[in-house]
């Protein structure tokens, strides 16, 4: 039965997207989740990848066609590919590749020992956007023999913007590694080998062979060390790992250690030499002291490499400066307070102050829109939207999310989209459609404590507001002193796209929406 294979479900601001390029031929067989066809919208490009594993069969929308979302692109049939008419010059040549396939069965079973296990595949890297070169391999989830099930999470490919999901196939076990953690890997590259529905037998053949090997351990000859006495699996391993024997606990026969006892020393970290015995001056100085100046050298993430790249390019090629304000919270404070309580019960979601910065920031890059625009090459992109960036911190680095069309949200769906951007950086779920784009950033430093500083822009767009922390100080109101909550407020921009009068007035002009709250609503 043949199976649709259909265009994605575009996002709403997109209304259809051109077929750019087909990377199978009809008659070309497919495995499931490998990229097929890429389609091109106004925004990004989406990859489309066979639904399941078969043969090509139909292409009904032809590259350059206009499509629409979840149009049927093509179809896919049952069976590996022929793709040619000539059957009947074919017929010896298929009974030969078959011939030569069962042959191929045989060996693929006696090399794995007749164990049961199926379908061998190759688990590849995603397909990374023309933006990215290479990725890292982060974390591997399973390891070589454990049994995973289908759509499970096998490995992490941590890019420069991103980390990727890689899945299993289908249900079975990774038969091997092929790129360790640490690697460096490009787009679709084999990253290691999958086989159906060998889980079980993985682990089976695996306890078998440790328990041979643990058999081997009752052969050859023991050695004493000290008053411990050592399997010949077990020396070496204990060689291997410079690890002291009197530290392990041995559960054999009369206290004989094992490969297993020093396989969970290993684990453990028990056994670990405190340092050489045969430099008694320095086995004194060994013990970690007070004072004691440790080095540690850890490779940059790409991640952390793709801020640094960004930051000091910001820095070289904008005219940066930076312009400051600051805008006395009262209102908004007041606002929130009175209203915390029935915002939380009406959008299940606090009530806080970016939701705020957004509403205003988004007022004044339409008063403004030289501060909404983007400097390409000799060119400059005025953008009929906004689409404000909120810098998110996260374990691995800074990230800025996308706030879409800002001026048609409310407070509630701002705030809740942060808090959903927040939680899914954290847990490095953010996708490349997150972070794309962006006329505008906004930056809060004061969740850690920022009283002042100087944001960088985020190329390509042309400025950055920085919020910082609110702290009650004494302002002179109406010839009084009082002591009101205040926050100083930076805005750094492109002096080759942004006049100083119009950053100025810009940044006033989101003091005085903030500090009148009304405005945001009258539109004055």
């Amino acid at each position: 039965m043949a199976t649709d294979i259909k265009a994605p479900t575009f996002p709403e601001s997109v209304a259809e997207g051109t077929v750019a390029a087909w990377h199978k031929k009809p008659g070309d067989s497919v495995e499931r989740d490998e990229l097929i066809v890429e389609i091109e919208t106004d925004k990004v490009v989406l990859e489309v990848v066979a639904p399941e594993a078969g043969t090509l069969t139909d292409v009904m929308a032809e590259e350059g066609d206009t499509v629409e979302s979840e149009q049927v692109l093509g179809k896919i049939g049952e069976g590996s590919a022929s793709g040619s008419k000539e059957e009947k010059s074919s017929d010896d040549a298929s009974a030969k590749s078959s011939e030569a396939k069962k042959d191929d069965k045989q060996e693929e079973k006696k090399a794995s020992g007749g164990n049961g296990g199926g379908k061998q595949h190759d688990v590849k890297a995603p397909s990374f956007p023309e933006s990215i070169q290479e990725g890292t391999v982060a974390t591997w989830h399973k390891k070589v023999g454990e049994a995973v099930k289908r759509d499970e999470v096998l490995a992490d490919i941590e890019t420069d913007k991103v980390v990727l999901e890689v899945v299993a196939p289908a249900d079975g076990a990774l038969a091997e590694i092929k790129a360790e953690e640490g690697s460096q890997v490009e787009s679709e590259a084999v990253l290691a080998v999958f086989t159906e529905g060998a889980g079980g037998a993985g682990e089976e053949s695996s306890s078998a062979s440790s328990s041979s090997a643990s058999s081997s351990d009752d052969e050859g000859s023991d050695e004493k060390v000290g008053d411990k006495i050592l399997a010949p699996a077990a020396r070496k391993m204990v060689a291997e790992h410079d690890l002291d024997v009197a530290k392990i606990e041995g559960t054999g026969k009369g206290g004989r250690i094992l490969k297993e006892d020093v396989q969970k020393a290993v684990k453990d970290g028990s056994a670990k030499k405190a340092a050489k015995s045969s430099a008694p001056a320095k086995a004194a100085a060994a013990p970690a002291v007070e004072g004691e100046r440790v080095e540690k050298r850890v490779p940059m993430t790409r991640l952390r490499q793709t801020i640094a790249k960004r930051l000091v390019q910001a820095q070289q090629t904008a005219a940066m400066l930076t312009t400051y304000n600051e805008v006395d919270m009262t209102e908004i404070m007041a606002l929130r307070a009175q209203y915390k309580d029935t915002f939380l019960k009406a959008h299940d979601i606090k009530l806080g102050f970016m939701g705020f910065f957004v509403k205003a920031a988004s007022e004044a890059l339409k008063r403004f829109p030289d501060v909404n625009a983007s400097i390409d090459g000799t060119d400059i992109v005025y953008h009929g939207y906004q689409d404000i960036g909120v810098a998110v911190s996260t374990d691995r680095g800074l990230v800025v999310p996308v706030l879409r069309d800002t001026d048609s949200m409310k407070i509630a769906d701002v705030e809740r989209t942060i808090v959903d951007f927040g939680k899914r950086g954290r847990d490095g779920k953010l996708g490349m459609d997150d972070m794309i784009g962006g006329t505008f950033t906004i930056t809060n430093g004061g969740t850690f404590g920022s009283l002042m500083s100087t944001p960088i822009i985020n190329p390509p767009q042309t400025a950055i507001l920085g919020m910082h922390k609110i702290q009650d100080r004494p302002m002179a109101v109406n010839g009084k002193v009082e002591i009101r909550p205040m926050m100083y407020l930076a805005l750094s921009y492109d002096h080759r796209m942004i006049d100083g009068k119009d950053a100025v007035r810009f940044l006033v002009t989101i003091k005085e929406l903030l500090e009148d709250p009304a405005r945001l609503l009258l539109d004055v």
